[in-house]
């Protein structure tokens, strides 16, 4: 899309700072476009030196410098922040919040004046640019506002437009999987020492064979099973592995991971 407008953060963060490697990287917006709230005065003086950003710790100079605002801070922190910075939202800004649970009626509630909003649920793998996100707009929110959060998160990864009822079953997916993910990895590379091998071989060819498994099932457009079948040899290696997997029944053990994930995430929007 064309170059967004000027967007300010509210937070510098580590995923505020993925979101402007992203949009800088992608060409959607000049880094003199760009505002970042910060309260801690050395994170303020890195951002701006490594990416040529305005930094501010005041809610009306970010507000007056920003067409987008991006409420990019902790949600038990999301109180306070509202609250600062209700008297600087106007029709002018679209906001959007990747604060977790923090309902689009909350975030109304919060800044008490009819506002365009946009609630996004990212993940961590953001932060190297190939994050997974999903974002639900409010009534207010225009169809420019949707392409712009889409643009956005396009810039750090993936983006797919949800209701925002699904939004707790995103959490449990791909904002919580990255933990899944990590433990799954550590498992392998425990394996691989128990199997005899060094440490450090273990945790090279574990991560590549997750990265480039990951690959193959994104760009091959093929369904993870038709691969697996692929990789599975009568009485060869990894049906004996896959055979193990079942008796402990690993798909079932995921399928919960994420249920229980998805109920917490109901819990603290409730």
């Amino acid at each position: 899309m064309a170059t967004l407008p000027s967007i300010g953060f509210v937070g510098g963060g580590q995923m505020a700072e993925a979101m402007v490697r992203g949009i800088l990287a992608a060409g959607l917006a000049a880094p003199d476009t760009i505002t970042i709230a910060e309260p801690a005065a050395a994170r303020r003086e890195l951002l701006a030196n490594q990416y040529g950003l305005a930094c501010t710790q005041e809610p009306d100079i970010l507000c007056r410098n920003s067409d987008i605002v991006v409420l990019a801070v902790k949600p038990q922190l999301a109180a306070p922040v509202l609250a600062q910075y209700r008297p600087y939202i106007n029709g002018r800004h679209l906001v959007l919040s990747i604060m977790a649970g923090i309902t689009l009626r909350a975030l109304a509630n919060g800044l008490a004046a009819p506002v365009r909003l946009i609630r996004v649920m990212p993940n961590t793998p953001a932060l190297a640019l190939a994050g997974a996100a999903a974002f639900s707009p409010n009534p207010e929110a225009t169809a420019r506002d949707r392409e712009i959060a889409a643009a956005l998160f396009s810039a750090v990864g993936t983006c797919v437009e949800v209701p925002e009822h699904l939004l707790d079953a995103v959490t449990g997916l791909s904002g919580s999987g990255p933990g899944y993910v990590f433990a799954f990895i550590e498992a392998m590379i425990d394996a691989g020492v128990l199997a005899g091998l060094p440490r450090p071989i273990a945790e090279q060819l574990t991560v590549q064979t997750v990265l480039g498994s990951a690959k193959l099932a994104q760009e091959s457009g093929e369904h993870p099973a038709s691969l697996k079948n692929k990789v599975t040899s009568p009485g060869g290696t990894t049906i004996a592995g896959l055979r193990v997997l079942e008796q402990g029944a690993l798909r079932g053990l995921i399928m919960d991971a994420v249920a229980a994930a998805t109920e917490r995430s109901r819990e603290l929007g409730a």
